[in-house]
């Protein structure tokens, strides 16, 4: 494990996380509020430079529509709006608890949209980092369960083999052969379709973590088997240790490594296939903002080909998708050495076994 890039991945990761994490503060407005006169209003621009004239203060104009036209607008240059930093605006909770009205930006007046406006003149800024936070926290919670999950039945199947390894290694195989995708779609269409945007994001959490286990469960497996047979665990045994001091003190810290590449795959799957739900009407319900259902509306052809701001909630996870492979491939060991040391009489004594994570599945 490369503990360089491993740190620089996770420290980039951490810093996207935050601004999803700060969307209160960084967002301008309500997500869900709405400004029926600016419907489908294109990104607007922040200037410096007007009348000939440089300000150092940035400024934008207020937009008003173009002459006989109904969803073309224009920059109304007779009106000049500077744009305020650290501005007082719209309450919210600053990582779902902390009270505040500090934005990092704002203007008095009027409203500036960065990344333009939906068809109910929702803020597109606004409505992305809001729906950030309910895309990965789906995906970080789904991931978590699984891992979780995957864990125990691989633990479980590894120590204690036999007839519980062969059941839950055969229940592993059914869930690897079906497509998870649909698997998907067949699980959540089970359940009721009109539910609060709370209970739809538990229901969709549940569900990712229901269908993800198997591979890393077999993972999992794979390691127990080779751990539990070193002459560490066996020393461990005949001075009478029981099973949970062997699987919580020997075994358990040898799939640290496992889980966590898998953790870090896992993730943007889950983040994706929650976009996927929420797109085609199954996940997190309007008008509470999700990644996948702001795409939603491009499922309508006159949206698709009039408004192309429309598309960049699908730019939104490129780099969380970049940041987790990067972290999983720093995390990935090709062949892991497994050292024992122990001290006996000052003498250190190192029993060496070299296998591959990926020959375990």
């Amino acid at each position: 494990m490369d503990r360089r890039r491993v740190r620089r991945w996770f420290v980039a990761l951490l810093v996207l996380h935050a601004v999803v994490g700060g969307a209160g503060f960084l967002a301008p407005y309500d997500p869900v509020k709405q400004d029926r006169e600016h419907a489908y209003l294109p990104p607007m621009r922040v200037h410096f430079l007007g009348r000939g004239h440089l300000h150092l203060r940035p400024f934008f104009y207020a937009e008003r529509l173009r002459e006989g036209t109904f969803d073309e607008f224009e920059e109304d240059t007779e009106k000049a709006i500077p744009l305020r930093f650290f501005s007082t605006g719209e309450q919210y909770r600053l990582l779902g608890f902390l009270p505040s009205r500090r934005h990092l930006f704002g203007a008095e007046g009027a409203r500036l949209y960065l990344l333009g406006s939906d068809g109910l003149g929702r803020d597109q800024l606004s409505r992305m980092l809001y729906g950030g936070q309910i895309s990965l926290l789906a995906g970080l919670l789904g991931a978590g369960g699984t891992i979780f999950v995957a864990a125990m039945i691989g633990t479980v199947a590894g120590f204690y083999g036999g007839w519980r390894d062969t059941l839950l290694m055969r229940l592993a195989e059914l869930f690897l052969a079906l497509p998870w995708l649909y698997l998907l779609f067949a699980l959540r269409a089970f359940l009721p379709l009109t539910v609060s945007p709370l209970r739809a994001f538990l229901l969709v959490v549940v569900v990712l973590a229901a269908v993800g286990w198997a591979r890393p469960a077999r993972l999992v497996r794979g390691v127990v088997l080779s751990v539990k047979e070193r002459d560490f665990v066996r020393a461990a045994r005949g001075f009478g240790a029981g099973d949970a001091y062997l699987v919580r003190r020997h075994i358990l810290p040898e799939t640290r490594s496992v889980l966590l590449t898998q953790a870090a795959i896992l993730v943007p799957q889950f983040v994706l296939a929650e976009m996927t739900l929420s797109f085609i009407g199954l996940g997190i319900p309007e008008p509470v903002p999700s990644w996948g259902n702001l795409l939603a509306i491009l499922q309508q052809y006159s949206v698709l080909v009039s408004y192309w701001w429309m598309y960049l909630p699908a730019l939104a996870i490129v780099p969380f998708f970049v940041g987790y492979q990067g972290l999983a491939n720093a995390l990935h060991v090709d062949g892991v050495t497994v050292k024992i040391e122990g001290k006996r009489g000052g003498t250190h004594h190192d029993i060496g076994t070299r296998f591959s994570p990926a020959q375990t599945d």
